[in-house]
């Protein structure tokens, strides 16, 4: 069973994204994605600081060496403010089920980034999962005019592009977490990028001027429920065990079982929010999962 704690964790991910996930797509209809995004990671913080309280004695990762903060707060930049601020206003354009499959997309740019980086290799099945991967995207994202037989987007291109960005924010932070954590504590390297996350926002708030809408949003219960619950399975726990994922097995692998998100998301899509589901989107979810899981083969 110890051999397989990395893909436990990733596994246990993915369950706790798809929560994230559906919450966060609520929450930033109520209060905006720009609020969710710093709200969500303080009170992130709060849970994790509370939890290595106990778990390491510690509120604070005090013990983290030069080499730890510098990658780990770039992995949180990275991460949190750029990948996640486009994957969160992804959500109010094509929603989460869509950008979830879009985020399948991760393991592919994620190995990549991983051989550039970090020396990983790459095979020719790895390179072709990654085609399997797009090709599952396309035929969700992609449908065909009856009129003139041509194939056109069903989404709007923006909301693409935007999930797009969350995908890669989210897989070059996979990759710079692992180089900054070299055998540290996941949920001690959690706090270092969620520090850089809300430093980020903060800025980026103080710039926009925004802080009113911000501290408005706090008021907004419905929000702010969601918010509150898609920080507990989000920075807190889903963050924490990728780390621990990634950690204990290849950037590949933990991509790829932290990425079934799309399948998962399917019932609670149908049966939560009453969302249409065609069997090409279902095919097209399946494709991409197939795509990615070639990247267990000669790993």
């Amino acid at each position: 069973m110890l051999n397989y704690t990395g893909e436990l964790a990733a596994l246990a991910v993915a369950i706790f994204w798809t929560i994230t996930a559906l919450a966060f797509e609520r929450a930033s209809f109520k209060i905006g994605s720009l609020a969710v995004n710093i709200i969500r990671l303080f009170i992130g913080f709060v849970f994790l600081s509370a939890f290595t309280f106990f778990y390491r004695g510690s509120l604070l990762p005090a013990d983290a060496t030069t080499h730890n903060w510098l990658w780990l707060a770039l992995s949180g930049f990275v991460g949190f403010v750029f990948g996640d601020l486009l994957l969160f206003k992804s959500y109010t354009i094509i929603g989460s089920r869509f950008a979830m499959l879009i985020m399948t997309l991760v393991p592919p740019i994620t190995a990549i980034t991983g051989w550039a980086v970090l020396g990983e290799k790459l095979s020719l099945i790895n390179l072709t999962g990654m085609v399997l991967t797009v090709g599952g995207i396309a035929l969700a994202i992609f449908s065909r005019n009856t009129a003139d037989g041509k194939f056109r987007l069903k989404l709007s291109p923006k909301g693409i592009f935007f999930a797009l960005g969350g995908a890669l924010g989210q897989a070059v932070g996979l990759v710079l977490s692992k180089l900054g954590m070299q055998g540290y504590d996941a949920f001690a390297a959690t706090q270092i990028r969620l520090l850089a996350g809300m430093f980020g926002f903060a800025v980026l708030v103080s710039v926009l001027g925004r802080w009113g809408s911000i501290f408005k949003s706090l008021t907004n219960r419905k929000g702010m429920v969601s918010t509150t619950i898609g920080s507990f399975f989000g920075p807190f726990l889903g963050v924490s065990l990728s780390l621990l994922a990634v950690q204990y097995t290849k950037t590949g692998i933990a991509s790829t079982i932290m990425s079934i998100v799309p399948i998962l998301i399917i019932p609670p899509a149908i049966l939560l929010y009453k969302q249409k589901v065609t069997p090409i989107e279902v095919l097209g979810a399946l494709v991409s999962i197939g795509g990615i899981s070639l990247f267990f083969v000669n790993l």
